[in-house]
Parts: C-alpha cells; sequence; structure tokens
C-alpha cells in the first residue's frame, strides 16, 4: 500500500472518530449550533433583538420553513459547493498532467 492511501485512510479514520466520538462522551447533551449560540450571545449584549430582514423563503410561503425542506436545501447547497470545489481540484490535477507531458515532450 502506498504511503498516500495509508494517510488518505488514516485521515478518514480520524475524520469518523472526531465526529462519533462526541455522541458517546456527551450522552444526552443538546448539540446547539452557531447560529443558536449567536442569538442567545446577541440577546445578552443587546437586549431585545430585531432582525433587519426575514428570510426570502419564509416571507413567501408566510411562515417557517418546515425543518425537512431546510434540510434539503442545506444539503443542496453542500452538494453544489462540494461539487465546485472537485471540479477545480479536478482542473488542477490534470493541469498539472497536462505541463508533465508537454514538459517531457
Amino acid at each position: 500500500m502506498s504511503k498516500n492511501k495509508k494517510t488518505v485512510i488514516v485521515l478518514l479514520i480520524a475524520a469518523v472518530l472526531i465526529a462519533v466520538i462526541p455522541l458517546f462522551v456527551k450522552k444526552g447533551a443538546e448539540f446547539g449550533g452557531s447560529d443558536d449560540a449567536g442569538s442567545v450571545m446577541v440577546e445578552e449584549v443587546h437586549g431585545e433583538y430585531e432582525p433587519w430582514f426575514t428570510p426570502v423563503l419564509e416571507t413567501v410561503l408566510g411562515g417557517e420553513i418546515p425543518g425537512e425542506v431546510e434540510s434539503l436545501i442545506f444539503c443542496l447547497q453542500t452538494g453544489i459547493g462540494v461539487g465546485v470545489i472537485a471540479f477545480f481540484m479536478g482542473r488542477f490535477v490534470e493541469r498539472k498532467k497536462w505541463q508533465k507531458d508537454e514538459d517531457e515532450v
């Protein structure tokens, strides 16, 4: 097995452990997001907080977005971002190969 494969395997195992270990170490804990923590901190500093605007979809729908739809939109956004990053990484790898082939000729 090559050094790169070993490195990738070790990093994948580390990523899985980082995601799974907190679930077992902090059983029953509520893992809040940064949005929750930020809004709590703003209320502590400024008292009553009034948002500058309402989200576009909430305005169009006339209420809050259901959690499932919100998750779907988030996953779609993540997929598009990963696709863009993968595209450019692939282009950089191919460019390196083309430059290497041109240097050899």
